[in-house]
């Protein structure tokens, strides 16, 4: 009787501890932050990029102190034009996400970037900015 015991308790026990650990099942709806990588910070004031991913975007909120235009949300590519001071490593935007255990699969390209001034950044300056998709 006691080794039974014993046996179970233990195949118990290896049970709990494999388990343990592991992701959740499923998706996990939330919020990713758009990070701006720059190299001329507080220099420009305006852009125009795209989100891409797996999957629609659930919602798009502006940075702080920015001034959001977008396409309706739907489809797994969603373009923005973003108006305000771009300064490097600010959250430029938080995207809602139906799953951000996804977040490597998320993507921001940006197809332009305007001065103070209104002047457009050659593509040779543009390749040097980019957006961080973080959690």
């Amino acid at each position: 009787m006691k080794p039974t015991v014993g046996v179970v308790a233990l195949a118990l026990l290896a049970a709990v501890g494999l388990s343990c650990g592991r992701d959740p099942v499923g998706p996990v709806p939330g919020v990713l932050s758009v990070k701006l990588t720059t190299p001329n910070s507080g220099a420009d004031s305006a852009m125009v990029f795209t989100i891409t991913g797996p999957a629609a975007l659930t919602s798009a909120t502006a940075g702080a102190g920015m001034r959001l235009f977008q396409q309706t949300l739907g489809g797994t590519s969603t373009r923005f034009a973003l108006v305000g001071q771009l300064t490097q490593d600010a959250v430029v935007l938080t995207i809602g996400v139906e799953n951000v255990n996804a977040v490597a699969r998320y993507d921001g390209t940006i197809q332009g970037v305007a001065q103070a001034n209104y002047q457009l950044r050659t593509p040779l300056v543009l390749a040097s900015y980019a957006l961080d998709i973080v959690r």
